[in-house]
């Protein structure tokens, strides 16, 4: 489904991140694990063409990331990628169906009541459908970001954190809605988190080294 090579980023002098490989295929499921500042979001953000990194290949899909710009990237991954970010950025001025909806336009995909009706029944927030994220509780927002995330039935699901902040219960919630709408729709998974409470959930597990990234990713696969 991806494959990454040679991946490196800086800013300025400084390399923030380094991947030699990592290759992961349709459908399966990964952690990637390290310590907070690693290099997790980095790495999520080249996945989904927010970034592109210094140097390296990305390819997602098939598609090789670095020939893709501006508006073209844009709707690649309005079709391609769903983000759920770790600060969830709901858009305040729009109630939970009309953020659906935007996801949907962003991606050039067709309006479609039935999909949103069915989805918000599936995360558990379909009688929330005309609230405001502000009066949403953090759970149902992270709901709503989940429905937005897969809205569009991407091929790659990325999670930041999805865990920061829950207790027990809420984070094998969150965690559970991930993997089962990833499952529903075929995807790929990758939830980026240095909670210990999430890596026996994972078949795959991918490691980034520590603050002085000299060290080539590495990790195991359970």
């Amino acid at each position: 489904m991806f494959a990454l090579t040679a991946i490196e980023h800086r800013y300025g002098a400084a390399v923030v991140l380094r991947v030699d490989a990592w290759q992961a295929g349709a459908g399966e499921h990964w952690l990637l694990a390290g310590a907070s500042g690693c290099g997790k979001t980095t790495l999520l953000h080249i996945l989904a063409g927010l970034t592109t990194p210094t140097a390296g290949t990305a390819v997602v899909g098939g598609t090789d990331l670095g020939t893709l710009r501006g508006a073209a990237r844009d709707r690649w991954r309005g079709r391609t990628v769903g983000l759920v970010p770790q600060r969830l950025h709901l858009v305040g001025a729009l109630d939970v169906r009309d953020n659906l909806r935007l996801a949907r336009y962003l991606g050039g995909v067709p309006e479609d009541p039935a999909r949103l009706r069915a989805l918000l029944e599936s995360v558990g927030v379909a009688d929330l459908a005309h609230r405001y994220p502000r009066e949403l509780s953090q759970g149902q927002a992270q709901r709503v970001a989940i429905a937005r995330a897969v809205v569009n039935r991407p091929a790659l699901v990325l999670a930041d954190e999805p865990t920061a902040n829950l207790d027990d219960a809420h984070a094998a919630a969150a965690l559970d809605l991930l993997r089962g709408q990833a499952l529903a729709n075929g995807a790929t998974l990758v939830v980026a988190s240095h909670d210990a409470r999430v890596r026996p959930l994972f078949p795959h597990v991918r490691a980034l080294p520590p603050r002085d990234r000299t060290a080539s990713l590495r990790g195991t696969a359970a």
